[in-house]
C-alpha cells in the first residue's frame, strides 16, 4: 500500500465526464495560474499583466505551500479568491489534516523518497498555519476541483492534476509523450468535449497537440509553476494564456486551438523579494529549502525545447 504522498484518494477522482457537464464561461482573455506556491511576488506580477488586457485569471490550484507565515498565508488566499480558483491537493489536504494522503501529491514511484518526506512535511507545517484561518479554509472548503471556459471556438477544461484525477500524472511530459497513453487521452478528449486541456501539478510545463477523430485537433497546456523557476539558468515562472487575440506580452511559445491563441507567459517576478521571503520562512537546512532553494536560484535540470509543441 502506498504511504502518505504517494496515494492518491479516491475523493480526488472525478472523472472527464465532469467536464462535460459543467457549465462554461465564455470569455475573451483568459489566464490560468497553476502552482503559484504562495509565491506574493509572482501574484504580483500576474495580476499585473492580467490586468493590461483585463483578463479573467483562474489559479488552479497549488497557490499555497510556502507560505506559512500568517501574513503571506492571508495574502496569498484572499487575493487568489477573489479571483476564480479550483482545488490542488495542497488546498485539498488542508482540509483533511492527519489524512492518509500527507501532502496529496501522489508522487508517481521514480521521485525520490526524501522529496516524498520532506514534501508531507512541508505541508503539516502549512497546516498549522491554516488552521490559526478558519475563514479562509471555509472559502477554500468551497472551491470546484474543475472549470470549464470557451474562448472564441475553443472549449477548455481547466484541471490541477489530469483529466481524471486531481492528483493525476497523465499531463505530466512524459505521460503525454508516451505512445501508450494516446488511447486514455483520445478517450478524455471525447469525453469531456473539450479542446483544449489547461494542468499543472506536475511542477514542470508541456504543451502538445494531437490528432484526433474525425480530423479535430486536442491540446494540453502545461504550465508547469507560476511562482518557481521551470527552467534551468530562466527564474521566471510560466502561466497559460488563453484568447481571442495574439498576446501582448512577451510568450515562450504560442501557437493556435482554433480561432484562440493559447500561450505559455513567463511570470518575471522579483527573484531577490521572493528569495528573502521565502528564506524568512524556510531557513537553510529546513525541508523546503533542502527540496526547492537550488530551483529557486537556478532553476530546475529542465530546457525549453523538451516543453513546446
Amino acid at each position: 500500500m502506498k504511504g502518505p504522498g504517494r496515494s492518491c484518494p479516491l475523493r480526488y477522482r472525478y472523472g472527464a465526464a465532469a467536464l462535460n457537464s459543467a457549465p462554461p464561461k465564455c470569455l475573451q482573455t483568459l489566464y490560468v495560474v497553476g502552482g503559484l506556491y504562495g509565491n506574493v511576488q509572482a501574484l504580483d506580477a500576474v495580476e499585473r499583466m492580467a490586468a493590461d488586457e483585463s483578463a479573467t485569471l483562474c489559479f488552479n490550484g497549488d497557490f499555497n505551500w510556502f507560505d506559512i507565515a500568517d501574513r503571506d498565508f492571508q495574502e496569498i488566499n484572499h487575493r487568489v479568491l477573489a479571483h476564480d480558483a479550483i482545488l490542488g491537493n495542497v488546498e485539498a489536504e488542508l482540509l483533511t489534516p492527519n489524512g492518509e494522503a500527507g501532502c496529496g501529491c501522489a508522487y508517481p514511484d521514480g521521485v525520490d523518497d526524501g522529496i516524498v518526506e520532506r514534501s508531507n512535511r512541508i505541508h503539516a507545517r502549512l497546516i498549522e498555519t491554516a488552521s490559526r484561518h478558519p475563514d479562509l479554509l471555509d472559502r477554500i472548503a468551497r472551491l470546484p476541483m474543475l472549470a470549464r471556459y470557451e474562448v472564441a471556438d475553443c472549449r477548455i477544461g481547466v484541471v490541477h492534476g489530469d483529466a481524471d484525477s486531481l492528483a493525476g500524472w497523465r499531463f505530466g511530459i512524459d505521460a503525454l509523450d508516451d505512445p501508450g497513453n494516446r488511447p486514455w487521452l483520445e478517450s478524455v478528449f471525447a469525453t469531456a468535449d473539450v479542446d483544449l486541456f489547461a494542468s499543472t501539478h506536475t511542477c514542470l510545463p508541456a504543451m502538445r497537440r494531437f490528432a484526433l477523430d474525425a480530423g479535430r485537433t486536442g491540446m494540453v497546456a502545461n504550465n508547469g509553476a507560476a511562482g518557481m523557476p521551470n527552467f534551468e539558468g530562466d527564474l521566471a515562472g510560466l502561466c497559460t494564456r488563453i484568447a481571442a487575440t495574439p498576446s501582448p506580452h512577451p510568450v515562450l511559445q504560442e501557437i493556435r486551438a482554433g480561432e484562440a491563441f493559447v500561450a505559455l507567459l513567463p511570470v518575471r517576478y522579483e527573484v531577490e523579494r521572493w528569495k528573502q521571503a521565502f528564506l524568512a520562512q524556510w531557513p537553510v537546512h529546513s525541508p523546503a529549502w533542502t527540496s526547492y532553494f537550488a530551483r529557486i536560484t537556478r532553476g530546475p535540470a529542465f530546457t525549453p525545447d523538451r516543453t513546446l509543441a
